[in-house]
C-alpha cells in the first residue's frame, strides 16, 4: 500500500472570490451591491478567510474493476458503482483526496447564527465552502505535477461518494484510507464528515 500524502498548510494562490460570490447567487449582469454592500462582503469574506486553515490528504492505488460495477482497492475495499467503474474504466490508478477547512470557521458560523449576524454567516459559510473546493483543486494541481513527472496524466475531474449511484456511507472507506482523523477530520453515524467544511473525492491516474 502507498503511504498517504498530508498537506498540513495548503496555502491557495488566490481567494475563489468569483466563485463565493457565485455561491451566494450575485450574478454579474443581474446583482447590483451598493459600495457598502461590496465593502462589507469583502471584510466578511477576508474575516473568514483569515479562519480557515486548509489541510488535505492524497493517497495513490492501484485497482482493479470487476465489471459492471465494483472497483477493488487490493487489500482495502470495494466501491460498488457503475457510474464509479466507468468513470476510472481506463485509469491504472485510482486517486483518493481529502480536505478540510477546519473547525474554527464553523465556530465561528454559529456564532453569527445565534447572535443573528445572518449575512456575515451566510458569507462565512460561502467562503468556507469555496475554499476546501479549491483545496481539493489545489491537490488535483499537485497530483498533476507529481505523474506528469513519470509519464502519467490524471484525470482533469472527480467524482465523490453520495453522488450518482455511489452510496455516501462509502465515505469511510475514503475516510479510513485517508486517515483523516489526523487533519481532525471524524464521521458521523451516518457518514457525514466533521468539520461540516470538509469533503473527500475520487480521482484517477491514465
Amino acid at each position: 500500500m502507498k503511504s498517504v500524502r498530508y498537506f498540513h498548510a495548503i496555502h491557495l494562490p488566490e481567494i475563489p472570490r468569483e466563485a463565493i460570490y457565485r455561491r451566494l447567487g450575485f450574478r454579474r449582469s443581474a446583482t447590483t451591491l451598493t459600495e457598502a454592500q461590496r465593502a462589507e462582503t469583502e471584510r466578511s469574506i477576508q474575516e473568514a478567510m483569515d479562519l480557515i486553515r486548509l489541510k488535505g490528504a492524497l493517497l495513490r492505488m492501484p485497482l482493479r474493476i470487476e465489471a459492471p460495477c465494483q472497483i477493488v482497492v487490493p487489500g482495502e475495499a470495494v466501491f460498488e458503482s457503475a457510474h464509479l467503474a466507468t468513470f476510472l474504466r481506463d485509469c491504472r490508478e485510482v486517486v483518493f483526496m481529502g480536505a478540510t477547512a477546519g473547525e474554527a470557521v464553523m465556530e465561528a458560523i454559529k456564532a453569527d447564527m445565534a447572535e443573528e449576524r445572518v449575512t456575515r454567516a451566510v458569507v462565512f459559510d460561502a467562503t468556507a465552502s469555496e475554499a476546501v473546493d479549491a483545496a481539493l483543486d489545489w491537490i488535483m494541481a499537485c497530483l498533476a505535477r507529481i505523474v506528469q513527472r513519470e509519464g502519467l496524466n490524471p484525470l482533469k475531474t472527480r467524482y465523490s461518494a453520495g453522488y450518482g449511484d455511489l452510496a455516501l456511507e462509502n465515505q469511510r472507506h475514503i475516510h479510513r484510507l485517508l486517515g483523516m482523523d489526523l487533519l481532525g477530520v471524524s464521521l458521523t453515524n451516518h457518514s457525514i464528515l466533521v468539520p461540516e467544511k470538509s469533503v473527500t473525492a475520487i480521482t484517477g491516474i491514465v
